[in-house]
């Protein structure tokens, strides 16, 4: 597994400074981040991608609703993406599984497209899919049964953990259909704020790691944090080396 880092998580130190930002996490060691809203930070990833040792295998993009679907994959083209991810979608949607397979019918057609560029899709869940029980099991599970196997998913550990998952039962279950995996820690409770460094929170980290050692990316994320944001990546990339 390589490890990246969510861009999401310094969302404020690079609307200051975009390729400041990324020459201090490419400082840290990383090697590979994914960015957010690829079609508006596009052309500064570009010129980050020409003046950096840094990629950009994953990235986060909204696929599922209205999209220009041409220019999301030029984008992802242009940056090197792998791995075009949604990163979130409607909780109402999650709680119906005729809708759930709605979703993921939408997101095979799009993936067809995807393809011919070389190019996969991907989604990433939150809480609300795994608590969402349907046809005795949960939401996500609904949806990965109907999508095609072109079609990845990157499963954001922490928020299957919130939404009562057993994780490494979880990635066992969904097996090749997870390709990246987001990583973070915390108290386990749905508020962002109280999200911490890896290693100091009550996630079930090693087990989580063992289950995910097949994966391509494990990307660092913080979707929200009380202290100093690039220490706190510090602090997780530095248990992950140790962990490994």
């Amino acid at each position: 597994m390589e490890i990246s880092v969510q861009l999401y998580s310094v969302r404020e130190q690079l609307a200051e400074d975009h390729l400041g930002t990324l020459r201090r996490l490419v400082d840290l060691g990383l090697t590979h981040a994914e960015p957010f809203r690829l079609l508006e930070h596009r052309d500064a990833l570009v010129r980050a991608r020409g003046e950096l040792p840094l990629d950009f295998p994953s990235a986060h993009q909204s696929l599922l609703g209205e999209v220009d679907l041409p220019a999301v994959l030029e984008a992802g083209e242009a940056v090197g993406v792998q791995y075009l991810v949604d990163p979130y979608w409607d909780p109402a949607d999650w709680t119906d599984a005729g809708r759930v397979r709605v979703l993921a019918d939408r997101l095979n057609e799009r993936a067809a497209i995807a393809a011919e560029h070389g190019l996969r899709l991907g989604y990433h869940n939150h809480h609300f899919e795994i608590a969402s029980r349907l046809e005795g099991r949960t939401a996500l599970e609904v949806f990965a049964d109907a999508l095609d196997p072109r079609v990845v998913l990157e499963i954001d550990t922490y928020w299957a953990a919130v939404g009562g998952a057993d994780v490494p039962a979880l990635l066992a279950a969904l097996g090749e259909r997870v390709q990246l995996v987001h990583l973070k820690d915390g108290d386990l409770s749905e508020d962002p704020a109280a999200q911490l460094p890896l290693g100091s929170g009550a996630m079930p980290l090693a087990e989580t790691l063992a289950a995910s050692r097949d994966v391509a990316y494990g990307v660092i994320e913080f979707d929200d944090y009380a202290g100093d944001m690039l220490e706190g990546i510090a602090a997780s990339l530095a248990h992950l080396r140790t962990a490994a």
